[in-house]
Parts: structure tokens; C-alpha cells; sequence
């Protein structure tokens, strides 16, 4: 068997050029072009346009999306004398027409499928042209919406009418490009007798002791035969585990089942919960070979009834996993730039952040096995939604066959990954069709039931029944409760950012909270990187080109309310908006946790950004940690103390995520913000794995008679972040400036790293430093650090390249609360 690599990384030339619609005449002269990749980006390569993501060149360069685009290359092809000669395409986004040598070999129309197709006819010995022609995106789908019939959508285009990654037609924090391109590697696979067309490793595991278990391996392979008329019956061996089957396919059969007791196997962990032993398998027929790595383990999700509603629990070989996890959109809007680096990176920024579970948006992509890999690798479950969000979906042809052929790819594809445990059918939309006036609107069309109830229940059960299925999120798991119910299931929390402020949080009580969030901008030189306004301004123009959400910073000033003041210039503002997004998805979390375990999960929305945006992400385009980041840390923390309203008075809540106990004391006093202590009192824990307790606090402690000046603070010390409680909201405290409640001293260190030691004389709030104030590489270890009077913190910023530190050491580049107040 012999691959003939048409990628440009491997030699091959492409050419690309517009052939019809809204481009400019200039466009339909052919430039280089590279593959894998997309329009946007070849022709930014040749000069022919500005960075899609500066300023405002986003509406500029609209008419990309209204054009169709041919890429072309010429290749040397011999016949080795194999009976097969494919032409394999991993990815076309997304309306294409593929022709050889003047031969139409096929016409797709799906961006999450690949294609296999027999061009033995078509192919010449030397050379041949290949052209693969995409029809303008934004008007195939305009096409396919009348042709199928209209139905509702969230944003402008109708994406909901072709298998393309919705969000590349814009979103609420997405830039709306409508991009098109080879965007997965192409080339010519000749081969001959059988071939491995896939292999499903399901596992199972039974009679677990500790971190051992009996592991069995059940390799469905699915194999394709050269020429059904010389096809020979065929050995086929499976071997993992140090054991090896071999079982003998009939000649012509399409699937074959191979069952191997592994014998006892270490089984496979979420982080925080075990160790992430893999185990390689390795298939052969004939002269073909497959291999890939699983883990063993098993995984439920309970969705049973109880007295307070219905449950939603993640279940992982017998122990119910409390989630801390965060939603995941594609990483950058230009997918094909995105590599094993990248995803490490953003993964990492997960694990960082105490989180163990990734839920990938519908909206978005099946990902790359690369980014799989890692998830298995680190211990971080994954949630994977079928790709349908925010829209009704059309059941009929030709929409329906692409669906099920998508959905039967990515669900073999994904099955050997143990870090996937969850499929759901949708993001949103069942809620929608009963709340969002879709009912009035479809007048009896179609609109994605089918999809979520029947045909892809029945697609998981078939290909892969080691894993749960929801239909949708939020989803309330029983026929009369309205899907976005608190009692049941999964729940999204959209009334606060959208609507109110961020303290209602406290009266919805999730089960399971799958959607929530609060916006805040990225950092300072992402953000000053890609808007350019003189003088920048909150609602400059290129600054709202770089803001999506529906009147997003209008509602980020609103959003401050009573509890940070309104700015007095861009820098108040840019850092009082990132510090309000930070507290705002803190107080969620921090109350959610206090629920347990009436609560069993929090995905904030969301972790990542795909462009520089002013939006929910956790970390920014550039992969710089905002505030919000270093305020996931804290109380995704495996151990949580935070003080709650309870009863017009006030409990401390301990939540212990470990599979060990939690023993020692937490001192909880009242104090003035210079730091005399005004009454104590201390709280014995001794909670069990997994456990939680609450304790109440006394009268005295809670008696304050100056509530702008005074604060109570429980502290456990260890690795355990305090928690504070205020009386008063921020602008009433009495806070000193900087200058008179905080000391600062940089030092360098041999390895070029630098630190910036700071001790408080005063109640300092929430020290942020924006280590791209001191150079845009510079990055730091901590943030979000509030110090109480005669307290310490040290800053390691690394990548400053030696830039001059003489005044960073106050705002903007050192921030806090003090700063806004003062």
C-alpha cells in the first residue's frame, strides 16, 4: 500500500483563484495557495488582502464568502501496479466539486466528513491535474434554506441549512468569515486486497479492585475489498494487552467482530481520580495495519429520578465524578491553524485551572484526534455535541443522509478515545423549539426531533454503546418538564449577563449547570493589537467590530452596577470589565459548589477564544490568562472554602473534591481593613472524600458596626484559597491607595525569569499584574491575589526578554481594586 501525499507540506503545488461571484476581477488570476488551509489565509499570504482579524477589515472582506474558489495543482502519478487508486480528501469546507484530468470524480457537500473516492479510471501515467472547485458559502446555503424551506436561526446567515462549522458564518463572540478551502490533507491511496477502513475499539471492564480491573477488548473492523472478484478470505489479528486474536474474514465481508480478553489491565482515571494508563492495539489484515492507543474503563450517566428531581451524574468505572469544566469552541477561526501545540496549550490551561471535563459546542467542530489524545493523555474528559446549535434543522434529503453519514464517522472515529463520555445531540435547540417562537414559525416542518431522539440515540447505540447519549443541552431527561428546568438534567443560565446582574446567580439551584458566563475583554495588547480607535474608546467602531454579543458593552457597563465604580478612562475601564467578568462567573461557581451534592457539575462558558474578542473566554486568542482564568482556579480548586448568605446570616461552606480527607481547623475573623481583629472564631473539618458541610457563622463574627470598614476572612492556609466576606460592595469601602497600602519590589532571577513581591499594609483586593503591559511575550504564574493586612505574594513573569520594568510596578500594569476606588 502506497499514500501519495498531495499536502503542500509533502511538495505539491496548488494554485488558487476565484472563478465567479463578489470578487473583485483581480481575484480570478491564480496565486499560490496552500493545502491544507482555507481562502483567507492564502490570500493574506499573497498580499491580497489585510489580517481578516485587524480593525474593521471584517466587513470589508465580506464578499470572500460570496465567491466561489478553484484550487488547482499538477502532480507526477505512476502505476505501481496495486488494483486501487484512490483519491482520499479528510476535509473539504464545504460545497465542493472535485474533477481529474477533466473527469468529475464527485461533488460533497459536508465539512465534518471525509471522502474516499476510486479514481483508477481518471488517473494518466505522469502527470495529472487535480481541481477542486468550492461553491461560495454563504450563497450555497442561502440555496439550500430554499430549497429545504426556511427555518429559525440564531445570527444573520442560514448555517443551519448545510453541514459547515456554524460558527464560521459569526456568532456572538465569532467573526463571520464564511471561509472555504481543502482544509484536511488530500492525496492518492493505492492499494490492493483488503483494507482496514476503520477499526472501533469499544472496552469494557469488569470485577475492578482499586485501580485494576478484568479489561475486554471488543475490535469491530471494518474492512473494504480491492476487487471483489480476486478477494480472498483473510486473516485478521488483534493484539493489545500482550494478547493476541486472530479470526478469519470471509472474502467480501464488510465488518467483523474481534473479541480478546485483555486479562487484568490498569484501568483509565478522569484527573484527580486515578492514573491514565493507555494500552496500544494494533489490527492487521493482509498487508494492512492499524494501530491506536485506548484506556479501559467504564462510564454511566445517571439520570435517574430522586426527591429533588432528576439527577445528572458522570459515572467513571463506579464513582460519580463531580465535573469542573469549561465549554470548547474551535480555537482559532482559521482551523487549520490550529496544531498538536495549540491544543496542548489550551488543554493545559484547562488542567491548570483545576477543571476535568471539556464539553466541545455544537457549534463548532468534531476536533482532530490530536486534540483527543491530549484530553487521554491528561486525564480531561470530554463532552462531544453533535454539531447542531441554535437553530431548527431540516429532517428531508439531502440534508438528512449527510447527517447520518457525519454522525457514523465521528462516532467511530472518536469511539477508542477514553476520555469521551458523553454525546449530545444538541446545543439549545429543544429548548428553543418550545421557547424561542420556533413552533409558530416551522408551521409543522421538521426541525431536528428525529435527529436528537431517533437517529443519533440509534447511531451510538449501534457503533459505540460503551457511551451515554443526552439528547440536548439543557435537557431535562422526562417528557413533561421543560428542558431548561433547575430540578432536572442540565440547565443553561443566561438571565444573568444577558438580563440581570450577576448575584441572581444565588437564586437558581441547578442540578447541573451546563451553560453559564459573563464577558470580559481580552488582554491588553490582543486587544490593542487588533483595535487601533483614536482614542480607544469602549464604543469606538473597530472596537464593537470586536465585540459580537447584542449590545455585549453596553452590558459590560451595566454589569458593574453597585460593585465596581465607572471608570475614568480605557485602562479603569479595560481592567474593572476583565475583574467583573472574573467575579462574576466566581460567585456562580462558588455557589453552585455550595449546592453539593445537589449540584454535580459547572461548565463555565467558556474557555477559549477563536479570535481577538471582547468575550466569555477564560483565555484569550493570544492564550494569555485573564482574570477569569486565575478566578477558575480558585474555585475549581480540589478543595473550596467560601462564605454564603444563609438566613439573613451567613455560612462557611467547605467542599473537599479528593479521594482524601479533609482534617484541621479554619479560623474565620472580622477585622478592620488595617487589620485589627475584631472577633474570631474557628471551625473544625474533618469531611470524608468527596464531601461537603457547611458551618454556621456566629452572631458576634457577623456583628459589624462599620460595614466600609471592616471585612471577615476564613483562612485554612495549606494550598486552600481564603475566603472573604464583605459588607459592603467596593465602592463604599474604605480601601487606601496603593501607594499607602502596598509595597512593591522587582527581582531578577539567573534564568531570566523576574518577580515582583508585594506585601500589603492595608486590605488590598484582587492584584492583578498584566505581564503584557511589560512586554507582549511576558507571562505570570498568579493573579487575582487579594491580601489581607500584613500578608505577602510573589509574581514570577517570565518572557519580558529584559524589557525595562521601572513603573510596572503600579497601575495600569499592577491593578487592583485599590486603584479603581482611590
Amino acid at each position: 500500500m502506497t499514500f501519495h501525499s498531495l499536502d503542500s507540506a509533502d511538495g505539491a503545488d496548488w494554485f488558487l483563484a476565484a472563478t465567479a461571484g463578489a470578487a473583485p476581477g483581480a481575484f480570478t488570476r491564480e496565486i499560490a495557495a496552500r493545502v491544507p488551509g482555507q481562502v483567507h489565509l492564502d490570500l493574506v499570504a499573497a498580499g491580497s488582502i489585510p489580517d481578516p482579524y485587524d480593525g474593521a477589515n471584517e466587513t470589508q472582506l465580506a464578499w470572500i464568502g460570496r465567491t466561489d474558489w478553484r484550487y488547482r495543482t499538477v502532480f507526477d502519478w505512476h502505476d505501481d501496479g496495486h488494483t486501487r487508486h484512490d483519491l482520499v480528501a479528510l476535509g473539504l469546507d464545504t460545497a465542493a466539486t472535485i474533477r481529474l484530468n477533466g473527469q468529475l470524480v464527485a461533488s460533497t457537500a459536508n465539512q465534518h466528513r471525509s471522502y474516499r473516492f476510486d479514481v483508477r479510471d481518471a488517473l494518466v501515467d505522469g502527470s495529472n491535474e487535480l481541481v477542486v472547485e468550492f461553491r461560495a458559502p454563504l450563497d450555497f446555503a442561502d440555496e439550500q434554506a430554499k430549497l429545504l424551506g426556511a427555518r429559525p436561526h440564531v445570527n444573520q446567515h442560514p448555517f443551519n441549512a448545510m453541514r459547515k462549522m456554524a460558527c464560521d458564518f459569526g456568532w456572538d463572540w465569532g467573526i463571520d468569515l464564511s471561509s472555504s478551502g481543502i482544509w484536511k490533507s488530500i492525496g492518492i491511496d493505492s492499494w490492493s486486497g483488503v483494507r482496514i477502513a476503520g477499526v472501533r475499539p469499544l472496552v469494557e471492564v469488569s470485577a475492578p479492585a482499586g485501580d485494576r480491573a478484568s479489561g475486554r477488548l471488543d475490535a469491530r473492523v471494518s474492512l473494504e475489498w480491492a476487487d471483489a472478484a480476486s478477494a480472498v478470505d483473510t486473516e485478521i489479528t488483534v493484539q493489545v494487552a500482550g494478547t493476541t486474536v486472530t479470526a478469519l474474514a470471509p472474502a467480501g465481508t464488510t465488518e467483523l467482530g474481534v473479541v480478546v480478553d485483555a486479562g487484568e489491565i490498569d484501568l483509565w482515571w478522569p484527573r484527580g481520580y486515578g492514573a491514565q494508563p493507555r494500552y496500544e492495539v494494533t489490527v492487521t489484515a493482509g498487508d494492512d495495519r492499524w494501530s491506536a492507543l485506548v484506556g479501559f474503563r467504564s462510564v454511566q450517566l445517571d439520570t435517574t429520578p430522586d426527591e429533588l428531581g432528576t439527577r445528572f451524574t458522570v459515572i467513571v468505572n463506579g464513582r460519580e465524578v463531580n465535573i469542573r469544566g469549561a465549554n470548547w469552541i474551535p480555537d482559532d477561526t482559521f482551523v487549520t491553524r490550529v496544531g498538536p501545540e495549540r491544543y496542548l496549550a489550551r488543554v493545559n490551561d484547562a488542567v491548570e485551572a483545576n477543571m476535568n471535563l471539556l464539553r466541545v459546542w455544537g457549534g463548532g467542530l468534531y476536533e482532530h484526534d490530536d486534540f483527543y489524545d491530549i484530553c487521554d493523555e491528561l486525564g480531561m474528559l470530554v463532552w462531544q455535541d453533535f454539531l447542531f446549535a441554535c437553530a431548527a434543522y431540516a429532517e428531508e434529503e439531502p440534508l438528512r443522509g449527510e447527517v447520518e453519514a457525519e454522525a457514523r464517522e465521528q462516532v467511530a472515529r472518536l469511539s477508542r478515545h477514553p476520555s469521551l463520555v458523553l454525546w449530545n445531540g444538541c446545543n439549545e435547540n429543544i429548548w428553543g423549539y418550545l421557547e424561542w417562537d420556533w413552533r409558530r414559525r416551522l408551521e409543522g416542518r421538521t426541525w431536528g426531533e428525529g435527529y436528537y431522539f431517533d437517529l443519533l440515540p440509534s447511531i451510538v447505540a449501534e457503533l459505540d454503546p460503551t457511551r451515554p447519549y443526552s439528547p440536548g443541552s439543557p435537557f431535562s431527561f422526562m417528557r413533561y418538564a421543560h428542558p431548561n428546568d433547575a430540578r432536572h438534567g442540565t440547565m443553561h443560565l443566561w438571565d444573568v449577563w444577558n438580563e440581570r446582574d450577576y448575584t441572581a446567580y444565588r437564586e437558581h439551584e441547578p442540578r447541573f449547570a451546563s451553560e453559564f458566563g459573563f464577558q470580559g475583554p481580552p488582554a491588553w495588547t490582543t486587544l490593542t493589537g487588533a483595535v487601533h480607535d483614536e482614542p480607544l474608546d469602549p464604543y469606538g467602531e473597530q472596537m464593537l467590530v470586536h465585540q459580537k454579543a447584542d449590545q455585549g458593552n453596553i452590558k459590560l457597563e451595566r454589569g458593574l452596577g453597585a460593585h465596581l465604580p465607572k471608570w475614568r478612562n480605557i485602562d479603569e475601564w479595560h481592567f474593572a470589565t476583565q475583574l467583573n467578568q472574573a467575579r462574576a462567573i466566581a460567585f456562580g461557581i462558588e455557589h453552585f459548589r455550595s449546592l453539593h451534592p445537589r449540584n454535580t457539575g459547572q461548565i463555565v462558558w467558556q474557555l477559549n477564544d477563536s479570535w481577538p474578542v471582547i468575550s466569555w473566554a477564560a483565555v484569550d486568542f493570544s492564550g494569555i490568562r485573564k482574570p477569569a482564568w486565575h478566578a477558575l482556579r480558585r474555585v475549581y480548586g480540589d478543595r473550596l472554602l467560601t462564605v454564603q448568605p444563609h438566613d439573613g446570616g451567613a455560612v462557611l461552606v467547605a467542599h473537599n473534591d479528593r479521594d482524601e480527607g479533609w482534617r484541621g481547623e479554619v479560623e474565620v475573623t472580622r477585622m478592620t481593613l488595617d487589620g485589627d481583629r475584631l472577633a474570631t472564631e474557628t471551625h473544625t473539618l474533618d469531611l470524608g472524600a468527596r464531601e461537603s458541610a457547611r458551618f454556621p457563622l456566629g452572631a458576634e463574627l457577623l456583628a459589624t458596626t462599620d460595614a466600609a470598614g471592616e471585612f471577615v476572612l476564613a483562612r485554612a492556609g495549606d494550598d486552600v484559597a481564603d475566603a472573604p466576606w464583605y459588607f459592603s460592595e467596593d465602592p463604599k469601602l474604605r480601601l487606601r491607595s496603593p501607594a499607602d497600602a502596598l509595597a512593591a519590589t522587582w527581582t531578577a532571577g539567573d534564568d531570566g525569569t523576574v518577580r515582583l513581591s508585594v506585601t500589603a499594609a492595608s486590605l488590598v483586593k484582587d492584584l492583578v499584574l498584566q505581564a503584557d503591559r511589560i512586554a507582549p511575550g511576558a507571562r505570570v504564574d498568579s493573579g487575582l491575589v487579594t491580601l489581607a493586612p500584613g500578608d505577602s505574594h510573589t509574581f514570577l513573569v517570565t518572557g519580558t526578554g529584559g524589557a525595562e520594568l521601572a513603573g510596572h510596578d503600579r497601575f495600569p500594569t499592577l491593578c487592583s481594586v485599590n486603584d479603581l476606588i482611590a
